[in-house]
């Protein structure tokens, strides 16, 4: 998918389907009370995936973000079992529903922790055999890969605060460094086998800052911890860490996920409101986040996760929405937003907490079949595909994009 037009010149053509994506819940990790959570099944995805991918092609969603479950794929060390995923490929070529594969969203088999000595060649293993799988159903469409979901968040809830596997406390750097291991170990036996394989990251965007009144040396220290989100993608061209063997070439189409709590002040801890009366003096927009990740490293970039729980759902895609034109009018190559998720989900450590936050709300009271749309984010929606669309039509930068790689280096 790269031409060489000169030494350092390649271009990247955007092979997703629709702007407008669907992500579906697909964690399968342990959670807080060390319980293994699998919310494919949780929602009802799994039984009702036709039916599911019916409704979004009534909201222009033809491109989806779908997890393996690595917990349930490896049955024994180095067995799979690609049943379900199967099932899952087949709904997708029949409706027409281009997918995204996550291959780790959170969890992988109870055996295993990212700090055990065969996590990275199972992982490996695991992903050169997903490729040949789906090499053999001749698929004309690409095969676009997330390896392993936001590497910064997992390494802080399993490394930091003791919220998942390996329930570790102050270790966050060391789970990171291993994920990382994984990661890249991962996307390359990937292009040894396929190098048409897409790799899609997917790193939390969030914006620290320092308190108003705060010293320079603060300041400093806000700027360093602002900074910590981008150390997955760092090590994965290479930038840091070159022993893990990142490349530049493995850094690809880089997605963001961003929510309503993704920026705070660090010291003392302080969420800043996205939609206060009047907004706080270190609150950034989301397109300016979007822009600094995009000129860091010179690379197509997506909101490959975005979404708001209850009633603020509507004004919450209003917002994005209005945000991601601005990128578009100014010819930054983004290729897609991601409501995440499309169908409603609990709470990782309370299933009992649902958070009404997915374009169709779920009664667990009235049957797990159910699926609720909220008619009032699907008039926002409706209404923002249309400003959306209307910003697209004269874009640049939208089928393809022409990028440096000689910048993957130098930018800092």
């Amino acid at each position: 998918m790269y031409q060489i037009l000169e030494m350092n010149d390649q271009i990247i053509e955007n092979p997703f389907k629709s702007f407008w994506m669907a992500g579906f819940e697909c964690s399968d990790q342990l959670n807080f009370h060390g319980d293994r959570v699998d919310f494919l099944n949780i929602t009802s995805h799994l039984t009702l995936i036709d039916e599911d991918y019916e409704r979004l092609k009534k909201f222009n969603f033809y491109t989806v973000r779908e997890g393996l479950r690595w917990s349930q794929i490896e049955t024994e060390p180095y067995i799979y079992d690609f049943g379900i995923l199967e099932k899952m490929l087949l709904a997708g070529q029949k409706h027409g529903i281009q997918q995204i594969w996550d291959i780790c969203h959170f969890g992988f088999p109870a055996d295993l922790t990212p700090l055990h000595p065969h996590f990275t060649m199972r992982f490996a293993a695991l992903c050169e055999a997903f490729v040949s799988y789906y090499k053999s159903f001749g698929f004309e469409l690409p095969l676009i890969v997330t390896p392993i979901n936001e590497v910064s968040f997992m390494s802080w809830l399993g490394g930091d605060v003791a919220a998942t596997s390996p329930y570790c406390r102050n270790n966050g750097w060391e789970v990171k460094y291993a994920y990382m291991r994984a990661y890249i170990a991962g996307v390359k036996v990937m292009r040894e086998v396929d190098p048409t394989v897409r790799i899609l990251t997917t790193e939390p965007l969030v914006s620290l800052s320092a308190n108003l009144n705060a010293t320079q040396e603060q300041i400093t220290i806000a700027k360093e911890h602002h900074d910590l989100q981008y150390q997955s993608v760092d090590m994965l061209c290479g930038r840091i860490c070159p022993e893990l063997g990142g490349k530049p070439e493995y850094l690809d189409m880089l997605g963001f996920n961003y929510y309503y709590n993704n920026q705070w002040i660090v010291e003392p801890h302080q969420m800043l409101g996205w939609n206060d009366p009047v907004p706080h003096q270190n609150l950034r927009l989301l397109s300016s986040l979007l822009t600094e990740a995009h000129e860091r490293y010179d690379r197509p970039i997506l909101l490959s996760e975005t979404s708001h729980p209850r009633e603020d759902r509507p004004v919450w895609i209003k917002h994005i929405s209005v945000e991601i034109t601005k990128l578009i009018q100014k010819d930054i190559p983004i290729w897609g937003v991601c409501i995440y998720p499309i169908i409603d989900r609990p709470n990782w450590d309370n299933l009992d907490d649902w958070h009404n936050s997915g374009l169709w709300d779920m009664d667990p009271e009235s049957g797990l079949d159910s699926r609720i749309l909220h008619q009032p984010s699907a008039h926002a929606l409706l209404e923002c595909q249309e400003l959306i669309a209307a910003s697209l039509a004269p874009a640049k930068n939208q089928n393809y994009y022409l990028k440096t790689q000689e910048s993957t280096l130098t930018k800092s």
